[in-house]
């Protein structure tokens, strides 16, 4: 059974710091040609960005910080930009495997990882064995990764695994199969860049979440909007299909 009930299921708990954050990491691209610069400049400055928010997560105590990095959609980029990500999530892996395991976060990677390079598939599973035992903020990196993909590859894991729900099963048979089954579902979802859309990300797990845009290019999404995002989030009502009067009775 899955660890975590789904919001449609049960009532999570209120809580006034987001468990569990997911974000779109939008903008690296146009962030660099406001500047000038080739769009590859925008992915490094981006990594930055996200060493910064980890941090920020840890001091925060979030314990859940799932990052969009890589769409299934991204394949349709032109192909340099594509190998060029392919080998900055490379040596992103190599430099940060050590600093992650030292600061007790686990690392966990999710989405059709049988379709990268096997130097990477390999690093992939180098990393997330390394900080497997830790206990502190769990970093997901979405990489090759959509939505429905993964409601599909759930449905089919779970019919393999047991093929009498064949004839009907309920979310609680599926959820189990789901590719973050590890995690409870996102509290806050973040997209910078300002677009607004969820983009074929966790179409499953957001269900409930709640929703935060922002126009800020991800470069440039520091400590200080990741706070901004997180007081818009305890501003909100999260009453899960209830009336906001059963919530003053709880």
């Amino acid at each position: 059974m899955s660890l975590f009930s789904s919001s449609t299921v049960a009532i999570p708990d209120a809580v006034q710091v987001p468990r569990h954050v997911a974000i779109i990491m939008d903008g690296n691209g146009r962030w660099a040609k406001k500047r000038f610069m080739p769009r590859v400049a925008g992915h490094k400055r981006g990594l930055e960005t996200v060493r910064e928010i980890v941090q920020a997560c840890v001091d925060l105590r979030v314990d859940y910080l799932t990052l969009f990095a890589f769409s299934s959609e991204n394949w349709r980029r032109p192909q340099d930009e594509v190998s060029f990500l392919m080998q900055l999530f490379l040596r992103a892996m190599e430099r940060e495997v050590n600093k992650l395991a030292d600061n007790n976060i686990r690392l966990k990677i999710v989405g059709r990882l049988d379709r990268f390079e096997p130097q990477i598939a390999e690093m992939i599973e180098k990393s997330q064995a390394r900080t497997a035992a830790n206990n502190g903020l769990t970093l997901t990196i979405a990489a090759d990764y959509g939505g429905r993909w993964d409601i599909l590859q759930a449905t089919q894991h779970m019919l393999k695994a047991r093929p009498e729900l064949v004839q009907g099963f309920e979310e609680g048979d599926l959820a189990p199969y789901l590719a973050m089954s590890y995690a409870p579902e996102p509290d806050l979802f973040i997209r910078t860049g300002g677009e607004q859309r969820i983009s074929n990300f966790l179409l499953w797990q957001l269900a409930y979440s709640e929703l935060y845009f922002t126009d800020t290019l991800w470069p440039d999404f520091d400590a200080k909007a990741l706070k901004q995002a997180i007081a818009s989030y305890q501003t909100r009502e999260r009453r899960f299909g209830r009336t906001s009067e059963q919530l003053l009775d709880a």
